[in-house]
């Protein structure tokens, strides 16, 4: 065995420092610039800030949260293995000393109690990020969180958080390679209900009344993420059919084999996410993200070599299909400021995810170059925006992929391409335009330009 820090070990990394640096660069723009301050604004004045709880025990969940995370805290570890009583440990987290507390404007000496510290430390959003390369899997950036050195834990692989619509393309994918269905296959827009083990029945509800009982496409309804279309196709294939093929793209997060897992209701980690939609770019064939080339001793000597996994998942035809649907999402759909705010033109697969009460807020972004998965949100999942409109993932994620690939695209040492997405070879009797068979939505693309040129 080797030991890292003596040996003289050389590790070789994926990682490409100028799309490092762009990546951090981005999370301190939106978060550091925008976001976080928003969310102090919004919480300014308010009881028990910055939890949110419903009933009259708001209180005692707040009580809860604080002794869990003084637990889980390196100065009781300690306080514990000194010998010290819960009653020293107690007036030591409520004795103010001096200490340095992270901030996005710099670290700030102060004086606090430890107690004060975790409420404070509470406060802040925490953003990750991970870019690949879509033909290799290698890892180019990696953003576990604000900032290591105050907050030691990776919201890349460590984390596991609720997905939400993030989760639906790859139940479009069973659509697509099962079911063999266009991007322009049409369903009526209704609601669906899908029979539960105990004779109930699961009837999931829309957060939009837009088109009700008209005939929709598929990409209008992954879009505009859909909650009743998601519904049929869960029907229609069952979440056990779904729950394979999460496997094969590399999910192996437990997940439940129920009908609500098409909403995205599973906890997975953002490394899982951006490893599976990678597939769609490289051509169907899922990639293991991979960090590490080869190890060298001291001497030069390789020890270890490292090779991407490849796994085929999908036929060409089926993930160009998914590429076409998720491009929909940029376009016209939830996704659409990336065209009117960040003045971005070229060909984009893409989906927003926010999940229960804006507890989480994800974005997948997809070019011919680069796969890269976006997630922000609280360490408690009880501290979160209270309005969609500002905890939703088109808000919270979307900007620092919009930040990021503004920097990628801009250095011409990385010549990260524009171009479209490869069609696979051959003639491919499949419509994709399906604005000809959705007018409605091309005069609805055209009246959000202004909408959405200011959003925050």
């Amino acid at each position: 065995p080797y030991n890292i820090y003596k040996d003289g070990l050389r590790i070789y990394t994926t990682i490409n420092s100028r799309m490092q640096r762009y990546a951090e660069e981005a999370v301190q723009q939106h978060l550091g610039a925008d976001l976080q301050p928003a969310f102090f604004k919004h919480w300014k004045g308010h009881a028990n800030a910055p939890f949110v709880f419903s009933g009259s025990d708001v209180g005692q969940e707040v009580d809860k949260i604080m002794e869990q995370a003084v637990r889980r805290s390196e100065r009781y570890r300690l306080l514990r293995n000194a010998g010290e009583s819960p009653e020293a440990i107690s007036e030591s987290f409520r004795t103010p000393i001096r200490m340095r507390v992270f901030s996005w404007n710099g670290s700030i000496d102060t004086v606090m109690t430890p107690m004060d510290s975790i409420r404070y430390y509470k406060y802040f959003l925490q953003a990750s990020v991970m870019s690949v390369d879509a033909h290799n899997g290698f890892v180019r950036a990696y953003v576990g969180g604000n900032d290591y050195r105050y907050f030691k834990y990776d919201h890349v692989t460590q984390a596991r958080r609720q997905v939400g619509s993030t989760f639906k393309p790859f139940l479009y994918t069973l659509a697509m390679q099962e079911g063999d269905y266009s991007p322009c296959f049409k369903v009526p827009n209704i609601q669906y209900s899908v029979q539960l083990f105990d004779g109930t029945f699961w009837s999931p509800r829309n957060s939009s009344s837009d088109r009700i009982g008209e005939e929709v496409t598929l990409k209008w309804a992954l879009a505009n993420s859909n909650n009743w279309i998601s519904a049929y196709l869960i029907k229609r294939f069952s979440p056990q059919a779904l729950i394979q093929l999460a496997r094969k793209m590399g999910i192996d997060s437990p997940i439940d084999p129920v009908p609500a897992i098409a909403l995205g209701t599973p906890d997975l980690s953002l490394y899982e996410m951006v490893g599976a939609m990678n597939t769609f770019a490289n051509q169907g064939v899922y990639i293991k993200p991979t960090f590490i080339t080869r190890i060298e001793d001291k001497n030069g000597n390789v020890i270890e070599r490292f090779v991407p996994e490849r796994t085929e998942v999908l036929d060409e035809v089926s993930a160009y299909k998914m590429i076409e649907l998720m491009k929909g999402v940029v376009e016209s759909g939830t996704g659409i400021r990336l065209r009117f705010k960040y003045g971005y033109n070229n060909p984009i697969a893409g989906k927003t995810g926010t999940t229960q009460n804006q507890s989480d807020g994800w974005f997948m972004g997809i070019t011919p170059d680069l796969t890269t998965g976006v997630w922000v949100g609280a360490e408690d999942r009880s501290v979160h925006f209270r309005t969609i409109s500002l905890g939703q993932g088109a808000n919270m994620a979307l900007p620092i992929w919009a930040l990021y690939m503004q920097k990628v695209y801009d250095d011409p040492v990385l010549n990260i391409s524009r171009d479209d997405f490869k069609k696979p070879l051959g003639d491919i009797a499949i419509e994709f335009d399906c604005d000809k068979y959705d007018a409605e939505q091309a005069l609805r693309r055209r009246n959000q330009q202004q909408q959405y040129k200011d959003d925050f």
